[in-house]
């Protein structure tokens, strides 16, 4: 059987910097090898003295695992694989007790049951529950099968269960704090329509724009809308757009009507900008002399708090290994 013994340059980076308990953590870097596909050149996993075989009825799943479906036909097609080439990637997992528990590698680690292993290649690495959590996050982050709710509550719970910031987050996974901010925004909208983001009769554009919508039963209706019309997502910002201004009663400009002029126009752009970079309710007003203001709208404590915080602490762009 070939095993290739490499890993994804993220993963591989945090579970480096995690073998020694009294090093300072540090950002982790890069990204991770999708689970059953080709390891990414110069990903040579640290500590191959840790590669061992393990039987697969020793190893519990991850409770820190976000994702709570598999595609029962992707696992068929890898357990496929593996029958004929053998598991390229050895799953990651440490020690718990007389068992192991799973750090990352779950699809390939069900498919090699599926085919039939007795045993898996596996890393053994030596990590605390928040790395465990990390770790996770990262592998899970850029997997375009993970639904964003998903990756919304894995980042959620994180930050409760650590008490930490979206920026301490942001900074650990070496990602721009907006990722985590604009995935987390998703959790406030209305259970309605989360379902239809969860369902993919919506996407997490569209999702976005409906958030500067003040009222949950305004998100619902414009959800419905956007799958009635088929909407795109530079349509349903401008609908949410129009929707707070009509309520407002004036135009972008500060009086009262359309608003038709360039200058107009741009105010109106500007202002969006605004509102989607925010996620509330925001006006612009500006007058011939330069002179203007911007008004943010909150609806509750909990959203007065987000704002607050976005204000304070901007987006930092952040390093990321080659």
């Amino acid at each position: 059987m070939s095993r290739e013994r490499r890993l994804g340059r993220g993963l591989e980076a945090l579970l480096s910097q995690t073998e020694s308990a009294s090093a300072p953590v540090e950002p982790i870097a890069g990204s991770i090898q999708p689970e059953g596909g080709v390891p990414t050149e110069g990903g040579q996993a640290s500590g191959d003295e840790n590669l061992t075989n393990i039987n697969v009825y020793e190893i519990d799943t991850n409770p820190y695992q976000p994702r709570t479906v598999f595609d029962s036909d992707e696992i068929t097609n890898l357990a496929e694989s593996i029958k004929q080439h053998g598991v390229l990637q050895p799953v990651v997992v440490r020690r718990d007790g007389e068992r192991y528990q799973l750090i990352a590698g779950e699809r390939r680690l069900r498919a090699s049951i599926q085919a039939g292993l007795a045993e898996v290649p596996a890393t053994i690495h030596d990590v605390d529950d928040r790395q465990v959590a990390e770790i996770t996050i990262v592998e899970n982050l850029q997997r375009k099968d993970l639904g964003p709710l998903e990756k919304a509550a894995s980042f959620q719970k994180y930050l409760e269960q650590y008490s930490a910031t979206q920026e301490e987050l942001a900074s650990r996974l070496s990602v721009d704090r907006s990722t985590v901010a604009n995935l987390i925004r998703l959790l406030e909208l209305p259970q309605a329509v989360q379902e239809a983001l969860g369902e993919q009769k919506i996407t997490a554009g569209h999702a976005r724009a409906l958030l500067p919508l003040g009222e949950e039963r305004e998100q619902i209706a414009y959800c419905k809308r956007i799958q009635d019309e088929q909407l795109s997502v530079r349509a349903t910002e401008q609908l949410v757009t129009e929707t707070n201004r009509a309520a407002d009663g004036l135009s972008v400009g500060g009086g009262s009507g359309p608003a038709t002029s360039p200058r107009d126009s741009q105010l109106a752009s500007l202002e969006q900008e605004f509102r989607v970079a925010l996620g509330t309710k925001v006006d612009l007003r500006q007058a011939k002399s330069g002179k203007g203001k911007i008004t943010i709208h909150f609806k509750n404590h909990e959203e007065f708090d987000r704002i607050r915080e976005l204000l304070n602490n901007p987006p930092q762009p952040q390093s990321h290994a080659g």
